[in-house]
């Protein structure tokens, strides 16, 4: 009973990140969202079933489980939120060392979110596919 009640309430705060995101640069939406998405599929299936048929946080969700893809328009936007804190971070901090932590935590993210592919690229080819089929 505890564990359930934790998990809807680190699925809860997950959304509430999420919302946040949509609205503030810097703040990540999708991870919040495959967050709450976990913690929801192992305490609550009714706010899971809710989370997955949103229809702003619904396509999201569903393109990483389906393809482990992201729309181009999220990933675009990901990483330029990301290099602009970056710059921005970079420009304020006064010691060399601190610039240098900045930018080494993030490079990995963004290598991991250019490589990951685009749900429109996958999309067309699971057309392209379907309609050879015929």
């Amino acid at each position: 009973m505890l564990k359930r009640f934790i998990f809807i309430s680190c699925g809860l705060v997950f959304v509430a990140l999420a919302g946040l995101g949509v609205a503030l640069p810097g703040l990540p939406t999708t991870p919040f969202l495959l967050l709450a998405a976990g913690c929801f599929a192992k305490s609550s299936p009714y706010l899971y079933n809710k989370l997955v048929t949103n229809r702003v946080f619904g396509p999201l969700i569903h393109h990483w489980q389906e393809t482990r893809s992201i729309p181009r328009k999220a990933k675009i936007i990901s990483i330029t939120t990301i290099v602009l804190m970056v710059s921005i971070s970079v420009i304020t901090l006064p010691n060399i060392y601190g610039k240098m932590a900045v930018v080494a935590l993030v490079i990995f993210p963004v290598i991991f979110l250019w490589r990951l592919p685009n749900s429109e690229d996958i999309k067309s080819n699971q057309d392209s596919s379907n309609e050879n089929l015929k």
